[in-house]
């Protein structure tokens, strides 16, 4: 079942309305009830493929070269790219974590969370 966008000229608001069947010519407002509703063309995302980031990724001398020297900056960035559309929530620590690589500082163990050897 399809949602479209429309612009209410009654409310003069953008709404989502799902069109249960497409034969109805009548749509109206869940707003105000108004029936005169002009369809708006809806964004919408393509995510990239995993080796679509990585030929991204290759493709940029600056951050491979970047890479090859450990500089943070690059790895905060290379973290940015590969983490993009991701649906999962994430932690506080890695975005501070983040901050801080961005800022020209590498992370160090007790970032990460993994034990020293003086723990």
């Amino acid at each position: 079942m399809p949602l479209y966008e429309y612009h209410c000229n009654n409310c003069h608001r953008r709404v989502t309305v799902l069109i249960r069947d497409v034969s109805k010519s009548s749509v109206i407002c869940p707003n105000c009830s108004g029936t005169e509703l002009e369809r708006l063309f809806s964004g919408f995302a393509i995510r990239k493929s995993e080796k679509a980031v990585y030929d991204d990724i290759l493709s940029d001398s600056q951050l491979t070269k970047g890479l090859m020297h450990n500089d943070p900056r690059a790895l905060a960035e290379w973290n940015k790219k590969m983490s993009g559309g991701i649906d999962e929530e994430i932690a506080p620590e890695y975005d501070e974590m983040l901050d801080r690589m961005e800022a020209g500082e590498m992370p160090d163990k007790s970032m990460s969370g993994e034990k020293t050897s003086e723990e």
